[in-house]
């Protein structure tokens, strides 16, 4: 079922993009904001609420987001989650049950425990619901269609999600359209980067090194956000 509230925060985001190509993929931008937030909450009051503390016990959380939860000055709020979750990993540690079958399992439980984290759940569960309905607005309104036809660019993996969102929810007789005008922004932006990246590499070469950089300087940092999306770099360090 969709729920449109989402639609708010994705035409926010779309408008910023739109406005600022410098903010790059409208979903990244969604994202990051989905991760502030979870972040916010789990290090807030939340933290201390009885089902909430559950499901982080279990879940735990991944590398990136306990780096993020360090960088922030709560060092107390963290120490008291990560008791708890010592506690409950702890328990999958433990060797021994009926003819050893729970230390026959242990790998299998360290092994979900290692690719679960309660901070990417709650992210991707939001951010599925954002891109249905950026998916939703484009198929219900020509102003949205206008704003996606202006985005600077949408990296790889949300290009991938918008197109699998797209075949499941659009008309059929529409998809093709949607998925012309998603191509478009992102063979676009593609050529510009190629050709970025190929000067880059250019002005090595002795015989182009008074010529001038253009907008090739930062095209690796690019190329990868492109690729890979804005999980791949550096979090945001928190406002003091």
């Amino acid at each position: 079922m969709l729920e449109k509230i989402y639609t708010i925060p994705v035409n926010e985001a779309f408008d910023a993009c739109r406005d600022d190509a410098s903010r790059g993929c409208p979903i990244c931008v969604l994202r990051k904001r989905l991760e502030n937030d979870e972040l916010e909450i789990i290090m807030g009051a939340s933290m201390m609420e009885p089902d909430i503390r559950i499901k982080t016990n279990e879940q735990g959380f991944c590398g990136r987001h306990f780096d993020m939860m360090l960088e922030r000055n709560n060092r107390l709020g963290l120490a008291l989650i990560l008791e708890s979750h010592l506690a409950e990993v702890r328990n999958l540690t433990e060797p021994g049950g009926f003819m050893g079958a729970r230390t026959a399992a242990m790998p299998e439980k360290l092994d979900a425990l290692e690719k679960s984290c309660y901070v990417c759940g709650r992210i991707n569960y939001s951010l599925g619901k954002m891109i249905e309905n950026t998916v939703y607005l484009w198929e219900s309104e020509k102003e949205f269609r206008d704003k996606l036809d202006a985005q600077p660019y949408f990296c790889l993996p949300h290009f991938r999600a918008l197109l699998v969102s797209a075949k499941a929810n659009v008309n059929k007789k529409k998809l093709p359209d949607f998925q012309t005008a998603l191509a478009k922004v992102v063979n676009g932006y593609f050529d510009e980067l190629s050709h970025d990246i190929s000067w880059f590499c250019k002005k090595f070469d002795y015989r182009y090194e008074n010529e001038p950089w253009g907008n090739s300087k930062d095209s690796p940092e690019r190329a990868v956000r492109f690729l890979s999306s804005e999980r791949s770099t550096k979090p945001d360090k928190p406002k003091k």
